[in-house]
């Protein structure tokens, strides 16, 4: 049965793994790609995330009755399926390009997480659910490969070249291998034993669980860790934009965008790991999320101070303005530092989540990609039109609530044990 079920999380990562490679490398750059079209038919914004994370969020107070209707494999699967909007950017039509962002919002994003949710806490039990976290987290940010293509595709040019193409082209068939390992899940006991005559019970009940838990005070409390999502439209959008736009990296800014996603990827991987240190007294979750903020607060600064303050407004692709300093060292440091310091607030987020709502974990998942996909959309519709320095003042305000609130219910939890 152990092996049974860390067969599961090796495939589960695995697939999230293929998927986001596609997906991440996606929004590192389309922006980026976006600006440099030169087509009367096409009108679109690179920021477009923020249409799926704001259909997203709302969606996902209906997740939990589909995961439970269909379980949480092939609802995976399906999801997975419409990540397949990676080829409107073969060919870019401007309402195809916003359709395909309200159908991933709805249909990819919302059930994929929330069943993501349910099922790992589904093969996982109190003593293993950091563990397994940690190792869903690592294998999942191992996605080097799609940032390296860009680089190597990329790197020299000031003007995104005809192969863009086939970048996206290899992006789609990346997705869709991560979509099919999905197939190769298979059920946990206790997902077998719920397949009976309580699955109706279970049906009736999903949507006034989730009316429940968004008035507990545990969801309350975390509500500001959760909303801290806005360093995840930061990291995945609008830090490798402002990259690419800055004149001071030369001829290679483009390839850059490239190399930053794979540094802020080994980030992800190295706080990933550190979920696998939360099993023992010694480096508990409260240590990690601190550290988290730590090292996030180091990279705004720094940021600050490395790309001009109009890097993310700019409509053509690069900016004139000089920063206070520019050194491509100090860019990829800090794309380590927002891989590392992303990675520490997410493990530990599913980890207390799985942890205090392991009979819920369905509805409070739901919750979790609701509030957070709020703010996310909400950072990428403003991402285009506020100046860098408010952009990481907010972070910053948020980040340090966030941790504080997450403090606080860490130490609940640890009173009523």
């Amino acid at each position: 049965m152990a092996d049974r079920r860390t067969f599961n999380v090796v495939v589960l990562g695995l697939g999230f793994l293929f998927i986001f490679t596609a997906f991440t490398t996606c929004g590192n750059v389309e922006q980026t790609v976006v600006k440099s079209l030169e087509n009367g038919t096409f009108s679109g914004s690179g920021y477009h995330l923020g249409i799926i994370y704001g259909v997203f969020s709302f969606s996902n107070l209906l997740a939990p009755t589909v995961v439970t209707v269909i379980g949480p494999k092939f609802t995976m699967f399906i999801s997975g399926l419409l990540y397949g909007y990676i080829a409107v950017f073969i060919m870019p039509i401007t309402w195809a390009f916003y359709l395909t962002s309200v159908l991933i919002g709805v249909g990819a994003a919302t059930v994929l997480w929330t069943a993501q949710g349910h099922f790992l806490v589904e093969n996982s039990e109190a003593s293993t659910i950091n563990r397994n976290t940690g190792m869903f987290w690592a294998l999942l940010q191992c996605m080097l490969f799609g940032n390296l293509y860009i680089y190597f595709e990329w790197n020299g040019r000031t003007e995104i070249p005809s192969s863009r193409r086939n970048v996206f082209l290899s992006l789609l068939v990346t997705s869709l291998i991560g979509t099919l390992s999905f197939l190769l899940l298979r059920k946990s006991r206790h997902e077998e034993e719920m397949l009976s005559e309580e699955e109706g019970q279970l049906l009736l009940s999903a949507q006034m669980t989730i009316l429940q838990l968004l008035k507990d005070r545990t969801i309350l409390l975390l509500s500001p860790c959760m909303a801290y999502s806005l360093e995840l439209s930061f990291y995945s959008g609008v830090y490798g934009t402002c990259i690419g736009a800055t004149t001071q990296f030369g001829e290679a800014a483009k390839g850059l965008i490239g190399i930053s996603g794979i540094v802020l990827g080994i980030g992800e991987i190295l706080g990933g790991l550190f979920g696998l240190l939360c099993k023992n007294n010694r480096f508990r979750r409260t240590s990690v999320v601190f550290l988290g903020m730590v090292v996030h607060f180091v990279a705004f600064y720094l940021i600050f101070l490395n790309i001009p303050d109009d890097a993310p407004v700019v409509f053509n692709t690069t900016t004139q303005k000089e920063p206070y300093l520019f050194a491509v060292s100090i860019a990829l440091l800090c794309s380590f530092l927002l891989g590392l310091g992303d990675s520490c607030f997410n493990t530990q987020l599913y980890s207390i989540l799985g942890r205090v709502y392991a009979d819920q974990s369905t509805p409070a998942f739901a919750i979790f990609k609701f509030i957070q996909s709020i703010f996310a959309a909400v950072a990428f519709f403003y991402s285009g039109n506020l100046l860098l320095t408010w952009q990481l003042l907010l972070m910053v305000i948020l980040g340090f609530t966030g941790t504080l609130c997450f403090f606080v219910v860490e130490r609940m939890q640890n009173f009523s044990l």
